[in-house]
């Protein structure tokens, strides 16, 4: 029986193996998709840390699943050193991701990572606190998160969310919205065809919040007038 159970296990494992390596294959090819500056498959493979820091996290992850102890810590620990890029091997990380030059991304133990998400640099996927078990957010799938963005906390980011560059968000994300602001704050559904390359499509929170103050008190300073001018 032990056998047999020890034959289940490097089946499964192998078959795991083969599917991490297919992921990796799509990973190559989204970033065709997502990056017009990418011209060519040996720029692509040699010169994106994006890229390293995805194939060695998914080793990584790997041996992780294996309970092999050490040498994932390594390979997150040499992958950050190389990139920038630090991963935890614990993490989730989803088929198609893309980490735009990436350079201070960090993402946490048992962050979870959904299929073709696109990060940008200096995004902090992490937690709030020392707290035990879950603590790090889950990101849906075709989410965009802004540079310098930072996701704190065990909350959840929806489906094709936006968020925005310099946001915190401490708080669940409902799918189809965009979140901007510190802290995060959920302003609009996102049109029926969005680019996640279209960031300049990103709503002002303060400056709608500034608009809506000045045409309150244009419509107060009219009312005064008008009481004004009917006493006289």
């Amino acid at each position: 029986m032990d056998d047999i159970d020890f034959g289940d296990r490097i089946e499964s494992e192998t078959n795991s193996l083969l599917s991490t390596v297919k992921t990796l294959l799509v990973d190559f090819r989204i970033i065709f998709k997502r990056d017009p500056a990418a011209k060519n498959w040996l720029e692509v493979l040699f010169c994106y840390p994006g890229l390293h820091a995805l194939f060695m996290h998914r080793i990584a992850h790997w041996l992780h699943n294996l309970s092999i102890p050490f040498m994932p810590r390594l390979m997150s620990h040499l992958a950050r050193f190389l990139t920038g890029i630090e991963i935890h091997p614990g993490a989730k990380i989803g088929r198609g991701v893309f980490i735009d030059h990436g350079m201070g991304v960090v993402i946490g133990e048992t962050a979870i990572v959904g299929d073709f998400a696109l990060i940008y640099q200096g995004v902090t996927l992490g937690g709030t606190g020392k707290e035990s078990g879950k603590r790090h957010p889950t990101i849906g799938r075709h989410v965009v998160v802004g540079a310098g963005a930072k996701v704190l906390g065990n909350i959840h980011i929806g489906d094709r969310v936006r968020v925005g560059a310099g946001s915190i968000v401490l708080r669940d994300v409902p799918t189809d919205c965009t979140v901007v602001g510190v802290p995060g704050r959920n302003l609009c559904r996102l049109p029926e065809r969005f680019c996640p390359l279209e960031h300049g499509q990103m709503p002002d929170a303060e400056a709608s919040v500034i608009r809506a103050l000045l045409e309150r008190v244009e419509q107060l300073e009219r009312q005064l007038q008008t009481l004004t001018n009917e006493k006289n």
